[in-house]
């Protein structure tokens, strides 16, 4: 039997092999219900980015983040070490934390006053002397995965997910690969941006360059396109470019040096990207967030040596908010509100044999883990693929 045969036509069209696969149909972008699904299914179960560690870098440095519809504090103890927890307080459920800043000495909600230490565990309840049988043990803070990679942070909702390390083995030797001082950079500059598209339309713009060149003409000029490739792992994908078009371009100008490369991208399930960019050692992440089913708010920040936004760097960034994410923006919001016409459903992948960069078998393999987590059952697990 044909190994792409094993599993045959999945649901919605999809298939094993790219080259023989319909995309997911509409209502995976457009139907509420979905999303509703999604949260569960998706975002509860996963590795979500919430930021970096030079952002909760001093004891009883705290930021808050909403995950699944959940309120996450993120909290540094005075012992060093990272912690999460569900930012509710034991008591009557009120939020504990908001936003970010640093904690004197404990955690204290603002609703009757339960204070409880940086590890979670509650020290003080008003008035709780007075009651027969109250056992402050049993109501510390109730705690969540966190785990970091270049000092990127992730947590998960799952309690018995994998760890962060296996089920995106190779990411970290790769992003070092092209990058060699990525976990020396610390947090320096923020974005944002909502579009008018569901966030796996915005997921499937960045999985490949095959709008790159009638939509991305400064992109073109930046990047070798000849050399640009994509790969895909098990829960991972990387687009590379070995070589810059030009250091002088119509994107941005550089002078190569430890980052002498054209360009590398990556995606990481289910809703972050990770961008290198040439010139002066950078890391900037985007992540896209379900703002309802037809809208998605994307979080940019921007990683350098120094913690601070100039230079190369500064240029980079001006060239990614006021030209690229603008193309980006007009393409994803277009192609919903087709998602949305009587007169589509579903569209082919344009997968060639060499995996060029115009191939789209890196949306194949997002499509695929958004239908392996959703529908489950028989579905296959993409496995690593060029």
């Amino acid at each position: 039997m044909n190994p792409a045969d094993r599993y045959g036509p999945l649901p919605g069209g999809l298939h094993e092999d790219p080259a023989r696969s319909y995309t997911m149909p509409s209502r995976y972008y457009t139907d509420p219900s979905v999303l509703e699904d999604e949260m569960d299914k998706i975002f509860a179960r996963s590795w979500i980015f919430v930021g970096h560690e030079s952002q909760v870098a001093e004891a009883g440095s705290y930021k808050s983040v909403e995950i699944a519809e959940e309120s996450i504090a993120l909290v540094r103890g005075r012992d060093g070490v990272l912690r999460g927890f569900y930012n509710v307080c034991q008591h009557r459920a009120h939020r504990i934390l908001q936003g970010a800043g640093k904690l004197k000495l404990t955690m204290v909600c603002p609703y009757h006053a339960w204070a409880y230490n940086l590890d979670g565990e509650l020290r003080t309840a008003r008035g709780c002397e007075n009651v027969d049988g109250f056992d402050k043990s049993e109501f510390g803070l109730k705690q969540v995965r966190v785990e970091t990679m270049l000092g990127l942070i992730f947590v998960n909702l799952d309690p018995g997910a994998q760890p962060f390390a296996e089920q995106y083995a190779g990411l970290e030797v790769d992003i070092l690969r092209w990058m060699p001082r990525a976990g020396q950079l610390s947090f320096a500059a923020a974005e944002n941006f909502h579009f008018k598209a569901n966030w796996k339309v915005v997921i499937d713009n960045f999985q490949e360059c095959y709008h790159c060149e009638p939509a991305h003409p400064a992109f073109v000029d930046l990047v070798a396109m000849p050399t640009y490739r994509n790969k895909t792992h098990q829960f991972w994908s990387a687009q590379t470019s070995d070589m810059p078009h030009a250091n002088q371009n119509s994107a941005y100008d550089f002078e190569p040096g430890d980052v002498d490369f054209g360009y590398a991208g990556y995606f990481v399930w289910p809703n972050l990207t990770i961008w290198l960019m040439p010139g002066e050692p950078n890391l900037m992440t985007l992540q896209m967030l379900p703002d309802g089913p037809e809208g998605c708010l994307e979080h940019l920040h921007w990683h350098s040596l120094s913690g601070e936004l100039k230079g190369q760097g500064k240029a980079a960034l001006e060239y990614t908010v006021n030209v690229l994410q603008p193309e980006d923006i007009g393409l994803c919001e277009s192609v919903h509100q087709g998602l949305k016409s009587r007169g589509y459903d579903r569209g082919r992948f344009i997968v060639d044999r060499d995996r060029t960069h115009i191939s789209e078998h890196a949306v194949h393999h997002f499509h695929m883990l958004v239908m392996q987590a959703m529908e489950g059952g028989a579905l296959p697990v993409p496995q690593a693929a060029e």
